[in-house]
């Protein structure tokens, strides 16, 4: 006998059940797939350039690194974190927000929104078991990854949800820090990429109190110019230090105190500096017209595969076509859009009309 074998043969497992949700996350297509889906530059750009595979990891080392200072389960942030953008479409938000028009301009009110497609995904559209489909989670990480964003848009969504996740109060505190790992990622990590792309500088930035705040402890280790690879390194250190310390600092005495509404944040300062910084790098970076460029060329594949797989639905994988007897043609095609990753559909999209 093997000696591997025994343990398929022991009902216990020797991992805690969030352990257990974040490895069967890990494991999944959906997760393999966020390698070649856009965080802000489309995955053929460079291999520097983060994805929703590398956000997803960031986010998760940082929700773990809070949850262990606050005392909480490091399992279940991670399990969320992992799988909180499973739901993304190609090419960003501008995916999501594009299948979300056209599915509400065909009728369909629902539309489309990744948050609850991340919760589909889990819990319909992965498929590792005979009897049921989904990854089996456990309810707190499906609370998490449906409620992680709060408050949350609930009008289009089944009474079923509603009554099982309470939409009305605010997700775990595992949750919550999820949310803001998120935020302290991205901000960080698109600063980095948008730099090294020469998208931005950090001299357009310098119109952030933070961001100078940051620079300034980059200056003081005396670490060549803002244009130097390792004083980006740097930047980014000093920043998510920064932010995680002052979300530590503030969050901790909440927790303490038993506070239960909004106890995860940060000082009123460190708020609003980050909300200003996050407006610059929409105007400035965002909106840029590299940027726009490539996002409006992934707008257009999106709403070319969603109107090519709406006028003959049998180009979609067998899969998908055989849902379309248990669920609406809007939704199957939605899902299966949902699922591409950027260059996929790129090249569907170039097989369906030519290239684009």
């Amino acid at each position: 006998m093997n000696p591997s074998d025994r343990f398929y043969k022991i009902e216990k497992d020797f991992r805690n059940p969030f352990a257990r949700d974040r490895d069967r996350i890990i494991h999944s297509g959906s997760f393999r797939k966020l390698e070649y889906k856009t965080q802000v530059f489309l995955n053929h750009e460079g291999d520097f350039f983060r994805t929703r595979l590398t956000h997803s990891i960031e986010v998760s080392q940082i929700a773990r690194s809070i949850t262990s200072q606050l005392g909480l389960n490091e399992s279940l942030a991670e399990a969320i974190a992992l799988a909180h953008d499973l739901g993304h479409t190609p090419f960003g938000h501008v995916g999501g927000d594009t299948l979300d028009e056209s599915l509400k301009s065909d009728g369909f009110s629902n539309g489309f929104e990744h948050n609850f497609q991340s919760f589909r995904v889990v819990t319909t559209l992965e498929k590792r078991y005979k009897t049921f489909d989904g990854l089996n989670l456990t309810f707190a990480t499906l609370e998490g990854i449906l409620k992680h964003s709060f408050p949350y848009k609930k009008s289009f969504l089944p009474k079923s949800i509603h009554k099982n996740f309470n939409l009305d109060k605010h997700p775990s505190f595992e949750a919550m820090i999820v949310d803001r790992a998120d935020e302290i990622a991205y901000v960080s990590h698109d600063i980095d990429d948008g730099v090294n792309s020469g998208v931005i500088s950090f001299e357009d930035l310098k119109e952030s109190e933070l961001v100078c705040e940051i620079l300034s402890k980059v200056s003081a280790e005396g670490i060549g110019t803002e244009n130097d690879e390792m004083f980006r390194y740097r930047f980014s250190s000093h920043l998510i230090n920064h932010l995680v310390y002052s979300l530590l600092d503030y969050s901790l005495p909440k927790i303490q105190e038993g506070v239960v509404e909004t106890p995860i944040g940060m000082d009123r300062v460190l708020e609003k500096q980050l909300k200003e910084l996050k407006k610059l790098l929409r105007q400035k970076m965002y909106q840029h017209q590299k940027i726009v460029r490539k996002m409006y060329a992934g707008k257009q594949a999106i709403k070319g595969l969603y109107c090519g797989l709406m006028e003959e639905e049998k180009m979609l994988p067998s899969f998908y076509y055989k849902q379309l007897d248990i669920r609406s043609k809007h939704r199957v095609i939605a899902d299966y859009i949902a699922s591409m990753s950027d260059r996929y559909a790129l090249n569907f999209y170039n097989e369906m009309y030519g290239k684009l």
